[in-house]
Order: structure tokens, then sequence, then C-alpha cells
């Protein structure tokens, strides 16, 4: 079966041509058909599967007829950086379409989204939050909407963002096209899509995917050797790119430093940085000007890079679902990859959930010639402890003083500075000299979103 079987409207299949789409994913030949028939849609489909084109480009058919110059598709994503990702889907699959998309999400300055709104536009990339200040303050319109996507619905229930959904949810018609997207189905989500889904057609496929080209490995160790552990890995395993997970961004950013420092092309993704820099790390990491990512689950969200081969979980996760999402970034599009998981002492419960969502015992390793006794316990965990805090310089209070005497005034604090780390390129897990300052990198030919 080929693309051209759809029979879209010429513009939006020019569109799936000259982005070279040929022959559709499980996802897309099943969910395809029942969307442009005006169905409500429930799929359960993996990050990677293709899910984003398999809505992405019936909406464009949709919108092809009809007026113009409001809103009439709205998609709610997790994240901005999903947000951006399906965006960026309905530019250039509706390159010839002349169809408006624009995004919301917070972070960012109110009144540039507020414009493109005003200027007419026709489909919403959104995030539930900042959608709800737009709402609030009137300056977004969906009177009119046909089409409602919910994009990755567990992450956003992770999130807690299902009762943001819900008071979006009132604003909008209630006839109206609904495509639900999830991994995995909690009861809330499943609630959910009873409450808002009318006789949907539920399409799974390749559901269970991910696992199925992934191999799982745990390496028991230390809490205070992870870091020595995840080095000597690195250097003595084969690998492209490389995602790994910790449970905070503290330490996502602690674990970026130090792999940087061990002279490999790292950053960091995490909460805390600003959204110029945070779309810097994930376009370094598609491109393939950093390696190696450092990041927790939520920041995560959106990444859609089909080469990684290695996930590896600094931390344990949470929950058996929040695992299947991290290592369904590896082992995509027909290719396999490797799930490299630390284990500690306290994660024996979470490793049994695991196991029995895999139905199969994971394989423990120990790393031949890495030294598990090599240093004691630290008394507290000073591996990542913060720097000690400076005290804050508290605005001083006018004092009046008796003619010819100078109230006293507080001694300027010192400036906690650190050494600037060089950037050094790393190619099959060994470390190179600094001056090598470009590298070759396997080119993602895929085209699912």
């Amino acid at each position: 079966m080929e693309f051209s079987h759809f029979n879209f409207h010429p513009n939006v299949a020019a569109g799936v041509k000259a982005i070279g789409y040929i022959t559709p994913t499980p996802i897309q030949e099943q969910a395809i058909p029942p969307i442009l028939k005006g169905r409500d849609v429930m799929g359960l489909a993996q990050t990677g599967t293709g899910k984003t084109a398999a809505f992405v480009l019936p909406i464009l058919h949709r919108l092809m007829q009809g007026p113009r110059g409001h809103v009439r598709a709205l998609i709610i994503a997790p994240t901005r950086e999903l947000a951006e990702q399906i965006h960026e889907a309905f530019i250039s699959m509706g390159k010839q379409t002349r169809l408006r998309s624009a995004t919301i999400y917070g972070g960012v300055s109110l009144n540039p989204q507020i414009q493109k709104l005003r200027n007419g536009t026709e489909i919403v990339v959104a995030c539930p939050g900042r959608l709800l200040d737009h709402i609030k303050q009137r300056t977004v319109d969906l009177s009119r909407l046909e089409v409602l996507v919910l994009d990755e619905a567990d992450r956003m229930f992770d999130m807690g963002f299902l009762p943001d959904v819900r008071k979006i949810i009132k604003h909008v018609p209630s006839q109206r096209q609904t495509l639900l997207f999830a991994a995995t189905m909690p009861d809330d989500v499943r609630r959910l899509a009873h409450e808002i889904l009318r006789a949907p057609v539920t399409v799974q496929v390749n559901y269970a995917a991910p696992i199925n080209t992934v191999a799982h490995a745990l390496y028991p160790v230390e809490q205070h050797l992870k870091t020595a552990l995840l080095l000597e890995l690195l250097r003595h395993t084969d690998t492209e790119s490389v995602l790994i997970f910790t449970r905070t961004k503290h330490r996502a950013k602690r674990v970026g430093q130090q792999v940087e420092n061990a002279g490999y092309r790292a950053a960091s993704l995490q909460g805390n940085l600003s959204q110029n820099r945070r779309q810097a790390a994930l376009d370094g990491f598609r491109n393939g000007s950093y390696q190696i990512l450092v990041a927790t689950d939520i920041a995560a969200r959106g990444i859609d890079v089909s080469s990684i081969s290695h996930v590896i979980n600094y931390d344990m996760p949470d929950t058996a679902d929040a695992y299947t999402h991290r290592i369904g970034r590896t082992g995509r599009a027909a290719k396999t990859g490797d799930a490299f998981t630390f284990m500690t002492r306290e994660d024996g419960e979470m490793v049994r959930s695991i196991e029995r969502v895999l139905g199969d015992k994971v394989e423990r390793r120990t790393l031949e010639g890495f030294d598990y006794k090599k240093a004691q316990a630290p008394g507290r965990n000073t591996e990542f402890a913060r720097p000690p805090r400076q005290p804050q310089q508290h605005r001083e209070r006018k004092i009046t003083a008796p003619s010819g005497h100078r109230p006293a005034t507080s001694a300027p604090h010192k400036k906690y500075s650190g050494g600037r780390d060089g950037k050094h390129n790393f190619g099959g897990g060994a470390a190179r000299r600094p001056s090598h300052r470009s590298a070759s990198h396997r080119s993602d030919n895929s085209h699912s979103s």
C-alpha cells in the first residue's frame, strides 16, 4: 500500500511526495481512513510509530475544504518541544496548502501568539496551561473548531494536565471530531476517552514494538559509583546517539557536566533552561552536534530522533510505564537498540514491575574491569551536592546619619564562579582530542513523525 491510496487533496499529496513519504506505517495505514471519514479515533502507539502524520495529513485534507481565517483544528500536547514538532509537521506536509499553523505554549511572550491568532490561523498546536491563559483573556476563539486532537494523553495525565484539558474541552463545540493518542492507557485517561470520544475506532498498532526491538540489561551498582560506571560504559560501548535519563533536573545538569568534562560532546535538558537553550540542546542532539543528551522524563518529552542507539537509565524510573516511554526512544524504525538501567539496592520492587511488563527476567550485567569496590560510600551525597549558597544581599534601608557621618554598608559578596569546560568530540565511545571539532554522524532518513 502507498500514500496515493488515501486520495488526499492534490496539494496535500504534493506535500507527501515532497518529503519523500511512499509507504505508510501500520498506524498510518489503519488510522488515516477512519479519520478521513470523520470518525473519532483512539490510537495506542509508542513514540516513533508515525502517529503524528497519521493525524496531520487527514486534518490538512479536511481543512482544504471549507472556510479559512479562524481556528478549525486544535492539537493539545504535553510539552512545548512536542508542540513545535507537530507544528513543523504541519508546515512541512502542508507547504502547498496555504493553511496557517501556530504554536501556543508558556515560557515565551504572549503578544506574538496573540498576533498570529488575530491573523487568522486555522491550526493551533498548544500546551494546556498557556492555551487556558488565551481562553481566559479571550484572545483565542474555539467556537468554530472542527477537530480536536489530544496527543500523548497519558503523559498529560502524568504531568497533571488532565484537569486543564477538561476545562479546555468545555470551550470547544460538542459537535466535533476528536482524536486521542497515547502510548499507555491509565484509568484516568481511559475515563477521559469515554467522556470525550463518540463511538471511536480503536487503533492499536505496534503497541509493544519498541520493547520487541530493544535489548534490556540491568547494571547493579552502588549509588555513589553510578557516574564512574557510566563513563566506563561509554568508553567500552559502540554507540551512535545516547539518551541518559536522571530523576531530577539538578542531577541531569551535573551528569551532563561530568560527561562533557570526560571529553564527550554532551548537553543536558532540564526544566531550568530557557526556551532558546532547550531548543539548542534538542536541535544539537537531532543533528549530531551532541551525541549524548542527559534529560529528565518531563524534559525529554518531544524528543524524536530515530537514530538513538542507547537509552541509559542513570536513575530507575518511577513507574513501569515511564520505563516503557524511556526505552521507546531507541529500537525505532526497524532498528535495534539497547536499554541499560543502573540498579541500586532500593530498586528491587520497580525492577519486578518492569519485568512483569516485559514478561521476562532482565539480564543482570557487570562491566568487566570496573572496580565496584574502589570507593567507600560517602557519608552524605557529595557527588551531587550543590555549591554552597551565597547569602542574599538584601536591599539596604536608608539610614539618616548625623551630619559628617556616613552610614555603614555591608561589604560586597564575592560571586561564585566555576571553570569553563571545553567541548570535545566523541565517536565510537572513545574521547577525542579537543582540537577535532567535527564528527560524522548517521543521518536520519526516517520519515516517521
